[in-house]
């Protein structure tokens, strides 16, 4: 599969979101597990989770100890795959999610999230949502802590606009190495911050790439362009939306969520999709 550069680590070009596999209304743990085999099998080598990717029930992590049950289970080599995960977020049913970015919270999330995956020191590790009663910087350094620290080894934020971009640069320097925004054909707002990200050199992971969990099946019903080019290739208008991300700027890595192995895939056969300045064009790059 196609590569692309996240800090120090080459990532497949299409990563795999876990939250669907954790949060209500989730498939069994057996269905999970074989989905992120099925990833690893397809060539991904990112998953993105997170701390609040659970249920009231089962409390902060469980999508977390997931990915970690599928790794530690997956018969092939698995020395390769960067899990990314975030922090900053308590899960709260039917929401808004709770946000919590004082650096002694994150810092200790980040802690527990390392103990949850059984790693030394985290791949990727981000913000998940700037909170509004702490100065972002404050928020930003607890990151520049984890990482000279040794607790994580690069630093990314999500949900973040320009300005905050430029401000987590100034502080992370190198260490930032990432942004995770929403983007797909549905949400076109974040195009300023992922073209900020490829001006800096940082990844651009738009989460919700193909519209959510419950627009991703509508996706060519919803934008007809998708589905007229999905059916000239004789691909899903899913492939298709992934792959015009990917054309948009070399540091996009798409992340879709998915929960059954079907699913992610169709996804990964996006990164080897070729679409011509024709369809680019009609699809609105």
């Amino acid at each position: 599969m196609r590569q692309r550069r996240i800090g120090s680590f080459s990532v497949s070009a299409v990563g795999l979101g876990g939250m669907p596999m954790s949060i209500p209304g989730r498939k069994d743990r057996a269905t999970s597990i074989a989905t992120v085999h099925a990833a690893l099998d397809a060539g991904v080598t990112l998953i993105d989770t997170a701390d609040a990717y659970t249920a009231p029930s089962d409390g902060q992590g469980h999508n977390e100890e997931l990915i970690a049950e599928a790794l530690a289970s997956y018969g092939g080599d698995s020395s390769s795959v960067l899990v990314a995960t975030k922090g900053g977020l308590i899960y709260a049913d039917p929401g808004p999610w709770t946000r919590r970015g004082t650096p002694g919270y994150l810092t200790d999330a980040a802690k527990q999230s390392a103990a949850r995956l059984g790693v030394d020191a985290i791949g990727l590790y981000q913000f998940h949502r700037p909170d509004p009663d702490v100065p972002y910087a404050e928020s930003i350094g607890a990151l520049k802590n984890l990482v000279q620290e040794g607790v994580i080894v690069h630093a990314g934020i999500s949900n973040a606009d320009t300005d905050q971009i430029r401000e987590a640069h100034s502080i992370l320097d190198d260490d930032l190495v990432s942004v995770q925004n929403q983007f797909s054909p549905a949400h076109t707002d974040s195009r300023a911050e992922l073209d900020l990200c490829a001006e800096l050199g940082l990844a651009f992971l738009p989460w919700s790439p193909l519209g959510g969990i419950h627009r991703a099946s509508d996706l060519a019903e919803d934008h007809s362009a998708f589905g007229d080019v999905a059916a000239e290739l004789g691909v899903s208008p899913q492939q298709v939306a992934l792959a015009w991300e990917l054309s948009l700027a070399d540091v996009v890595v798409p992340i879709p969520g998915a929960s059954r192995p079907p699913s992610i895939i169709d996804s990964a056969k996006a990164a080897d999709l070729k679409l011509s300045d024709e369809q680019l064009a009609r699809l609105g790059r």
